[in-house]
């Protein structure tokens, strides 16, 4: 589970309603600084949140980028229905990111971390005219590993017998000591309030839908390298979601710029926040250079 540093806004972002042709999401939004250089929507990983990217925004607005950052369907403020899951089947959620997308206001650089990262790639190969870049943060060209595939298998069976609270009071008595050490979280987490507020707004048929996607994602790599579109792969220097020398071969059979942030793990963007900005500003600055 991912641990934005702070669930409030920088200045200069505010929390929204965006309204699509596909109805509406929660978005953080923040407005470049200066000239505009471009536009960006991010989108979270499973069991995250719009609040995974929200060190970014801040730093990549004064690089002169208006950011907005999602919750999927039925994703934390987010609506979506709580007991079908056919309304998070992957094409699904691609077709909201093209709406997303539209309604943000085309062209956009698109930037998916973890689960994100493989329905940003599903939105793409839908219709890759609305963006200008595709950024995968941490997300790999398949399924992910075997022991990551162990603890979606039990999440999405607790799912089915426990209620969202349950399985919450479940997730805590099993974390290790240092995964529940709050010492790195403001204020306002110290009692993990806003974690579990967000854990109990998911819908469980999105969890249970998503989850089994990363564990059956077929590797799609190819047919992302053959559209004609700058891509970034950029991950942490450990992760055990996908191993890094598989990120590493992807990127190569994506021709894709390659990024290690150093001192992170599977997200960059709320362990390196800073160096993870500057990364990406870097690729897009580099895209739009003529």
């Amino acid at each position: 589970m991912s641990r934005p540093i702070t669930f409030t806004p920088p200045a200069g972002a505010h929390a929204h309603r965006l309204q699509t042709a596909r109805g509406e999401f929660a978005v953080l939004e923040a407005a470049a600084q200066g000239h505009q250089r471009g536009t960006v929507l991010f989108l979270p990983g499973f069991t995250g949140s719009k609040e995974d990217f929200i060190s970014l925004h801040e730093p990549l607005a004064a690089d002169g980028y208006r950011t907005v950052a999602v919750d999927g369907r039925g994703q934390y403020e987010s609506p979506g229905p709580r007991d079908d899951e056919s309304a998070y089947a992957q094409g699904e959620l691609a077709r909201d990111v093209l709406a997303q997308a539209d309604a943000v206001g085309t062209p956009v650089h698109l930037v998916g971390h973890s689960l994100g990262g493989q329905i940003a790639r599903a939105a793409v190969l839908l219709n890759p005219a609305p963006f200008v870049s595709l950024t995968l943060i941490a997300s790999g060209p398949a399924q992910i590993s075997a022991s990551q595939q162990q603890r979606v298998k039990l999440l999405r069976d607790a799912l089915t017998v426990m209620d969202m609270v349950e399985v919450w009071e479940a997730i805590q008595a099993m974390e290790p000591p240092e995964d529940t050490d709050t010492g790195d979280l403001d204020t306002g987490l110290e009692d993990r309030a806003d974690l579990r507020r967000r854990w109990l707004g998911n819908s469980p048929a999105q969890l249970i839908a998503t989850g089994r996607q990363l564990c059956t994602e077929p590797d799609r790599v190819a047919e992302l390298a053959a559209v004609p579109l700058p891509k970034h792969v950029l991950s942490g220097d450990e992760d055990n979601t996908w191993p890094l020398p598989l990120l590493d071969e992807m990127a190569v059979r994506l021709n894709a710029r390659r990024t290690v942030v150093h001192g992170s793990e599977h997200s960059p963007n709320t362990d390196q926040p800073e160096q993870t900005a500057r990364a990406l500003a870097d690729f897009w600055n580099d895209v739009q250079r003529p």
